[in-house]
């Protein structure tokens, strides 16, 4: 009984780490998809969340069904209750790849992002995917180290967020308001993805230690280097 019961605690990191590989793909495909207006990939990452919420869906029965029949204590219970908090966080990135690729179907056939922004949302998308594909290795390692430094990493997402604004704030903007909206929404999107993101691997701290991420944070930061085009953008 005690190793069908461990079994099924692996098999819910499992779940999770198909999640954030899930999600972290879908990013990716969602900003191809609204660069070069291709409505089929967009289709088929809209269509692909139901897989996401479908595991959480799974994920979250056998984490409760868990917790009425074994009950668990300590590490074990920080394990179930860990669990079906990143998977929330996880489902909720699914959505925000969904909404930039709703956002590429809505302006199909144009583009919705203008050919002078295209350097840093793509740069956004890449940074998400790398985010989240960091996020699935912590799951897997349980690597504390690893996962303090995600939160540093998200700093050069909040530069490219800021870059976003830069050129919407600049007098030589040219593109309109509802470019301007769409540009706002689709800062905002990989923004929130890349927090949580963070919050899955923080998670992975509280799981492992004990401790919350932001307790164990040490003061020191690191020099965060400007992005590259963001001067006199």
């Amino acid at each position: 009984m005690r190793d069908a019961y461990h079994e099924e605690l692996d098999s819910i990191g499992d779940g999770l780490v198909e999640m954030a590989r899930l999600v972290g793909s879908a990013i990716g495909r969602a900003t191809t998809a609204i660069l070069d207006s291709d409505l089929k990939l967009a289709e088929a990452v809209i269509e692909g969340d139901q897989k996401v919420d479908e595991l959480q869906h799974d994920l979250e029965a056998r984490a409760i069904a868990l917790l009425a029949r074994q009950q668990p204590v300590a590490t074990d219970l920080r394990i179930v209750v860990t669990s079906l908090r990143m998977s929330a966080d996880l489902e909720r990135s699914g959505d925000l790849a969904q909404h930039v690729a709703k956002l590429a179907r809505l302006r199909f056939p144009e583009r919705a992002i203008p050919h002078d922004l295209h350097a840093t949302i793509l740069e956004m998308g890449q940074l998400a995917q790398r985010l989240m594909a960091k996020a699935a290795e912590v799951i897997i390692t349980k690597d504390v180290d690893l996962a303090m430094q995600l939160e540093q990493d998200d700093d050069e997402m909040d530069l490219l967020h800021r870059t976003l604004f830069q050129h919407l704030l600049d007098d030589r903007w040219k593109h309109g308001i509802e470019t301007a909206v769409d540009v706002t929404l689709l800062g905002r999107y990989y923004e929130r993805f890349a927090d949580h993101a963070v919050a899955v691997a923080k998670r992975v701290v509280f799981l492992v230690t004990g401790e919350h991420a932001d307790v164990l944070q040490t003061d020191i930061q690191p020099e965060i280097q400007p992005v590259a085009g963001a001067e006199g953008a």
